[in-house]
């Protein structure tokens, strides 16, 4: 077993290694590991440092649905828990997009108490990329869709961590003022 600062530091390497040169929505197409440091950072700050297999998921939440990563390597790299964190907060990228956001939202109340507190860190990560001053008609657009949606996922994710609750409830307050 790899010692919790290892096991952050090679998660977190692996994670720019798999999703170097993709973007990020919204944001001005910035590179899509920011991303993937906020979840982590949102994880770190909210257990107090406290969960080393937490925060490394949180770095590789999005590798096997955006990469070529297995449960398998995931596994063998880091362990079993981080490998199941991350298949549980993975979306069936075979299905349209409009079933795996409904899929989301059904699926939410029956995560592992940790892969709701994953979840509602993407979910800050991903409204808060999305407010910009002065956005456009479909950035607005996107804002509204987007957060109605968060909203929905995180009600069925709520009660594992008081300072993730309060930091989305920020976020959608943000989110609705920029309009």
């Amino acid at each position: 077993m790899l010692s919790p600062i290892r096991l952050i530091s090679e998660a977190a390497e692996l994670a720019a290694r798999r999703h170097n040169g993709m973007a990020r929505k919204g944001r001005g197409n910035e590179p899509y590991i920011n991303h993937l440091a906020e979840v982590a950072n949102l994880l770190a700050t909210a257990t107090d440092g406290a969960d080393a297999e937490l925060v490394a998921a949180g770095w590789l939440h999005d590798s096997i649905e955006d990469t070529e990563t297995t449960r398998e390597e995931l596994a063998q790299t880091f362990s079993e828990r981080v490998a199941s964190l991350v298949v549980e907060c993975t979306d069936d990228m075979n299905l349209p997009k409009p079933e795996r956001r409904r899929h989301q939202v059904l699926d939410a109340p029956k995560k592992s108490p940790n892969a709701k507190l994953i979840k509602i860190a993407d979910k800050i990560s991903n409204i808060g990329a999305r407010v910009h001053s002065d956005p456009t008609a479909e950035e607005r657009d996107d804002l509204v869709d987007y957060t109605d949606w968060a909203e929905q996922v995180v009600a069925g994710c709520r009660g594992g961590n008081s300072r993730l609750d309060t930091t989305f409830d920020d976020i959608v307050l943000t989110a609705r003022a920029s309009l």
